[in-house]
């Protein structure tokens, strides 16, 4: 079967190629419906990454956050039209210790293997999880997103002490919302505070215990672990703040991502003992733990839902390309794309 892809070719400049599928292999064929922009997606279509690795992974299909429907499954263990969650993390090997999303070996659809702007795409039966029918495509579509926040949830019980009285989350935007809601679900009984600089934006964090401007914490404000939620050229101002108002031998967990190397104050990480750890992605245990909280904790999913800034439908490459601009402009939400909802041929 004749397939479509659709490929960032330069920045800000899409193209689209053609390629065979075949329906008689093991896999199951789905259709893509409902995707989310990621910034590492925005850092792609913009041109802000390096130029070498530019040049490396280019002409590439981007984003790796999106739900769609099965169109064929060989085995039977899908049904046609089931709403599945596609997980971008590719593992090919197995390790005892080792997480699928951090072994050196594994692909990740939109950065070393095409993403999910595609006509169908095809996928083994272990990334494919099925979506509980109370949510709603709109949020279904960034679950990877959600999934990453509780799997650095699941790190930092590993990880931290069991002093747990406050912790501390350093952004105000879709992934400082998104991990201080888990927590707040996850541990009712601890207080979450957030840090922020955009007042407008803390006004959204209704479910947490307290909410502070980043540039105003009050001397008395002490945290017993943190979450830095922040990236960019501004993460090593949050990591620093963090780093003086946190209690001896606490957690900071990384989230954000820096194009560039930060300075943090090492000194008082030793004399404080503190513990700093990098998460990224998640795999399939993550999705079907998220899929299970959702279930015991419907109400994520209607936070979740105030996130939800534009919904684009996507019917050629032109609606792609103002998508991702509408995206760059946007203050805060996920954009999501309705890939094709016409059921017309994208052209």
């Amino acid at each position: 079967m004749l397939n479509s892809i659709y490929k960032l070719v330069s920045p800000r400049y899409f193209e689209k190629y053609y390629y065979d599928i075949s329906m008689t292999n093991k896999q199951v064929t789905i259709k893509p419906t409902y995707l989310s922009i990621c910034n590492a997606d925005q850092r792609y279509y913009q041109g802000i990454r390096n130029k070498q690795i530019l040049q490396q992974k280019l002409p590439m299909a981007l984003i790796h956050e999106g739900i769609g429907e099965v169109v064929y499954d060989p085995n039977n263990i899908f049904k046609e039209n089931d709403r599945v969650v596609m997980i971008p993390n590719v593992p090919t090997e197995k390790d005892s210790i080792i997480n699928e999303n951090y072994l050196r070996s594994s692909y990740f659809c939109s950065s070393n293997k095409d993403g999910f702007m595609q006509e169908y795409i095809q996928f083994d039966y272990d990334r494919l999880v099925k979506i509980p029918d109370f949510v709603p495509n709109n949020v279904a579509a960034f679950t990877e997103l959600v999934s990453v926040s509780y799997h650095v949830i699941n790190r930092f019980k590993a990880l931290s002490h069991k002093r747990k009285n406050i912790i501390g989350v350093f952004g105000d935007g879709n992934l400082g919302f998104i991990t201080s809601l888990l927590l707040k679900k996850m541990f009712p009984e601890i207080k979450v505070y957030v840090f922020g600089i955009h007042h407008n934006k803390l006004n959204d964090f209704s479910f947490v215990d307290g909410t502070f401007n980043s540039y105003e914490i009050p001397d008395e404000i002490k945290i017993d672990h943190a979450f830095e939620c922040v990236g960019g050229n501004a993460c090593s101002v949050a990591i620093n703040q963090i780093i003086n108002i946190l209690n001896p031998q606490g957690t900071i967990s990384l989230m954000g991502v820096s194009e560039d190397n930060v300075n943090i104050n090492t000194r008082l990480i030793l004399e404080k003992g503190i513990i700093l750890y990098g998460s990224s992605r998640s795999g399939k245990a993550d999705f079907l733990g998220l899929m299970e909280l959702y279930k015991q904790n419907p109400d994520i999913v209607e936070y979740l839902e105030n996130i939800v800034g534009s919904e684009i439908r996507i019917n050629n490459i032109y609606d792609i390309s103002q998508a991702f601009e509408t995206d760059i402009n946007k203050e805060l939400g996920k954009t999501i794309l309705i890939w094709n909802d016409l059921g017309e041929e994208i052209v």
